[in-house]
């Protein structure tokens, strides 16, 4: 099994995904409540100032010592991180890779030669699990591939070997 899958085709910059690095990714999201929750888009200025926000809130309220709280808060993340089940959206990677203007669907290639073909649009919402219970997709990976609206929650696109933009 390859771990480290393509995006290839009609795009400006042909680039690898690895898997086995987006633990420690920001971007991450707990596929255990996706799919339950209500999502806001928001983009990444928005999200950078509310943390920011947050963390000078703290030390003013707190001080700038090193209060429990945030121990156990660091000691829960890192729980989270070693027993969670991931996804990441495919999204800002497609972007990263700048599909020509002329392109109009993403194939996503799984199995041994099977397809499935998204619209561009559709392509941007997916989502890309790559861990389950705190453990790489090992037998059935390295991603799953995950529709924006959770209609293939149960039964996910598995065994992924690459993503080509026609």
């Amino acid at each position: 099994m390859e771990t480290i899958i393509p995006i290839k085709g009609k795009v400006k910059f042909k680039i690898t995904l690895d898997p086995g690095v987006w633990i420690f990714d920001d971007r991450k999201v707990d596929l255990n409540t996706y799919f339950t929750e209500k999502h806001e888009s928001e983009d990444h200025i928005e999200r950078y100032t509310k943390a920011v926000s947050k963390h000078w809130d703290r030390e003013i309220m707190e001080g700038a010592v090193y209060p429990p709280t945030l121990k156990t808060e660091v000691k829960f993340e890192k729980e989270k991180a070693l027993t969670g089940t991931f996804g990441i959206p495919f999204k800002s990677f497609l972007e990263n890779a700048e599909p020509e203007p002329e392109s109009k669907k993403v194939v996503i290639e799984y199995g041994e030669n099977d397809q499935a073909v998204l619209s561009i649009e559709e392509a941007t919402g997916i989502i890309l699990g790559f861990s389950k219970d705190g453990k790489p997709l090992k037998e059935d990976g390295p991603l799953h591939v995950y529709y924006k609206d959770g209609s293939n929650k149960d039964h996910p696109i598995k065994n992924v070997t690459g993503f080509t933009v026609e």
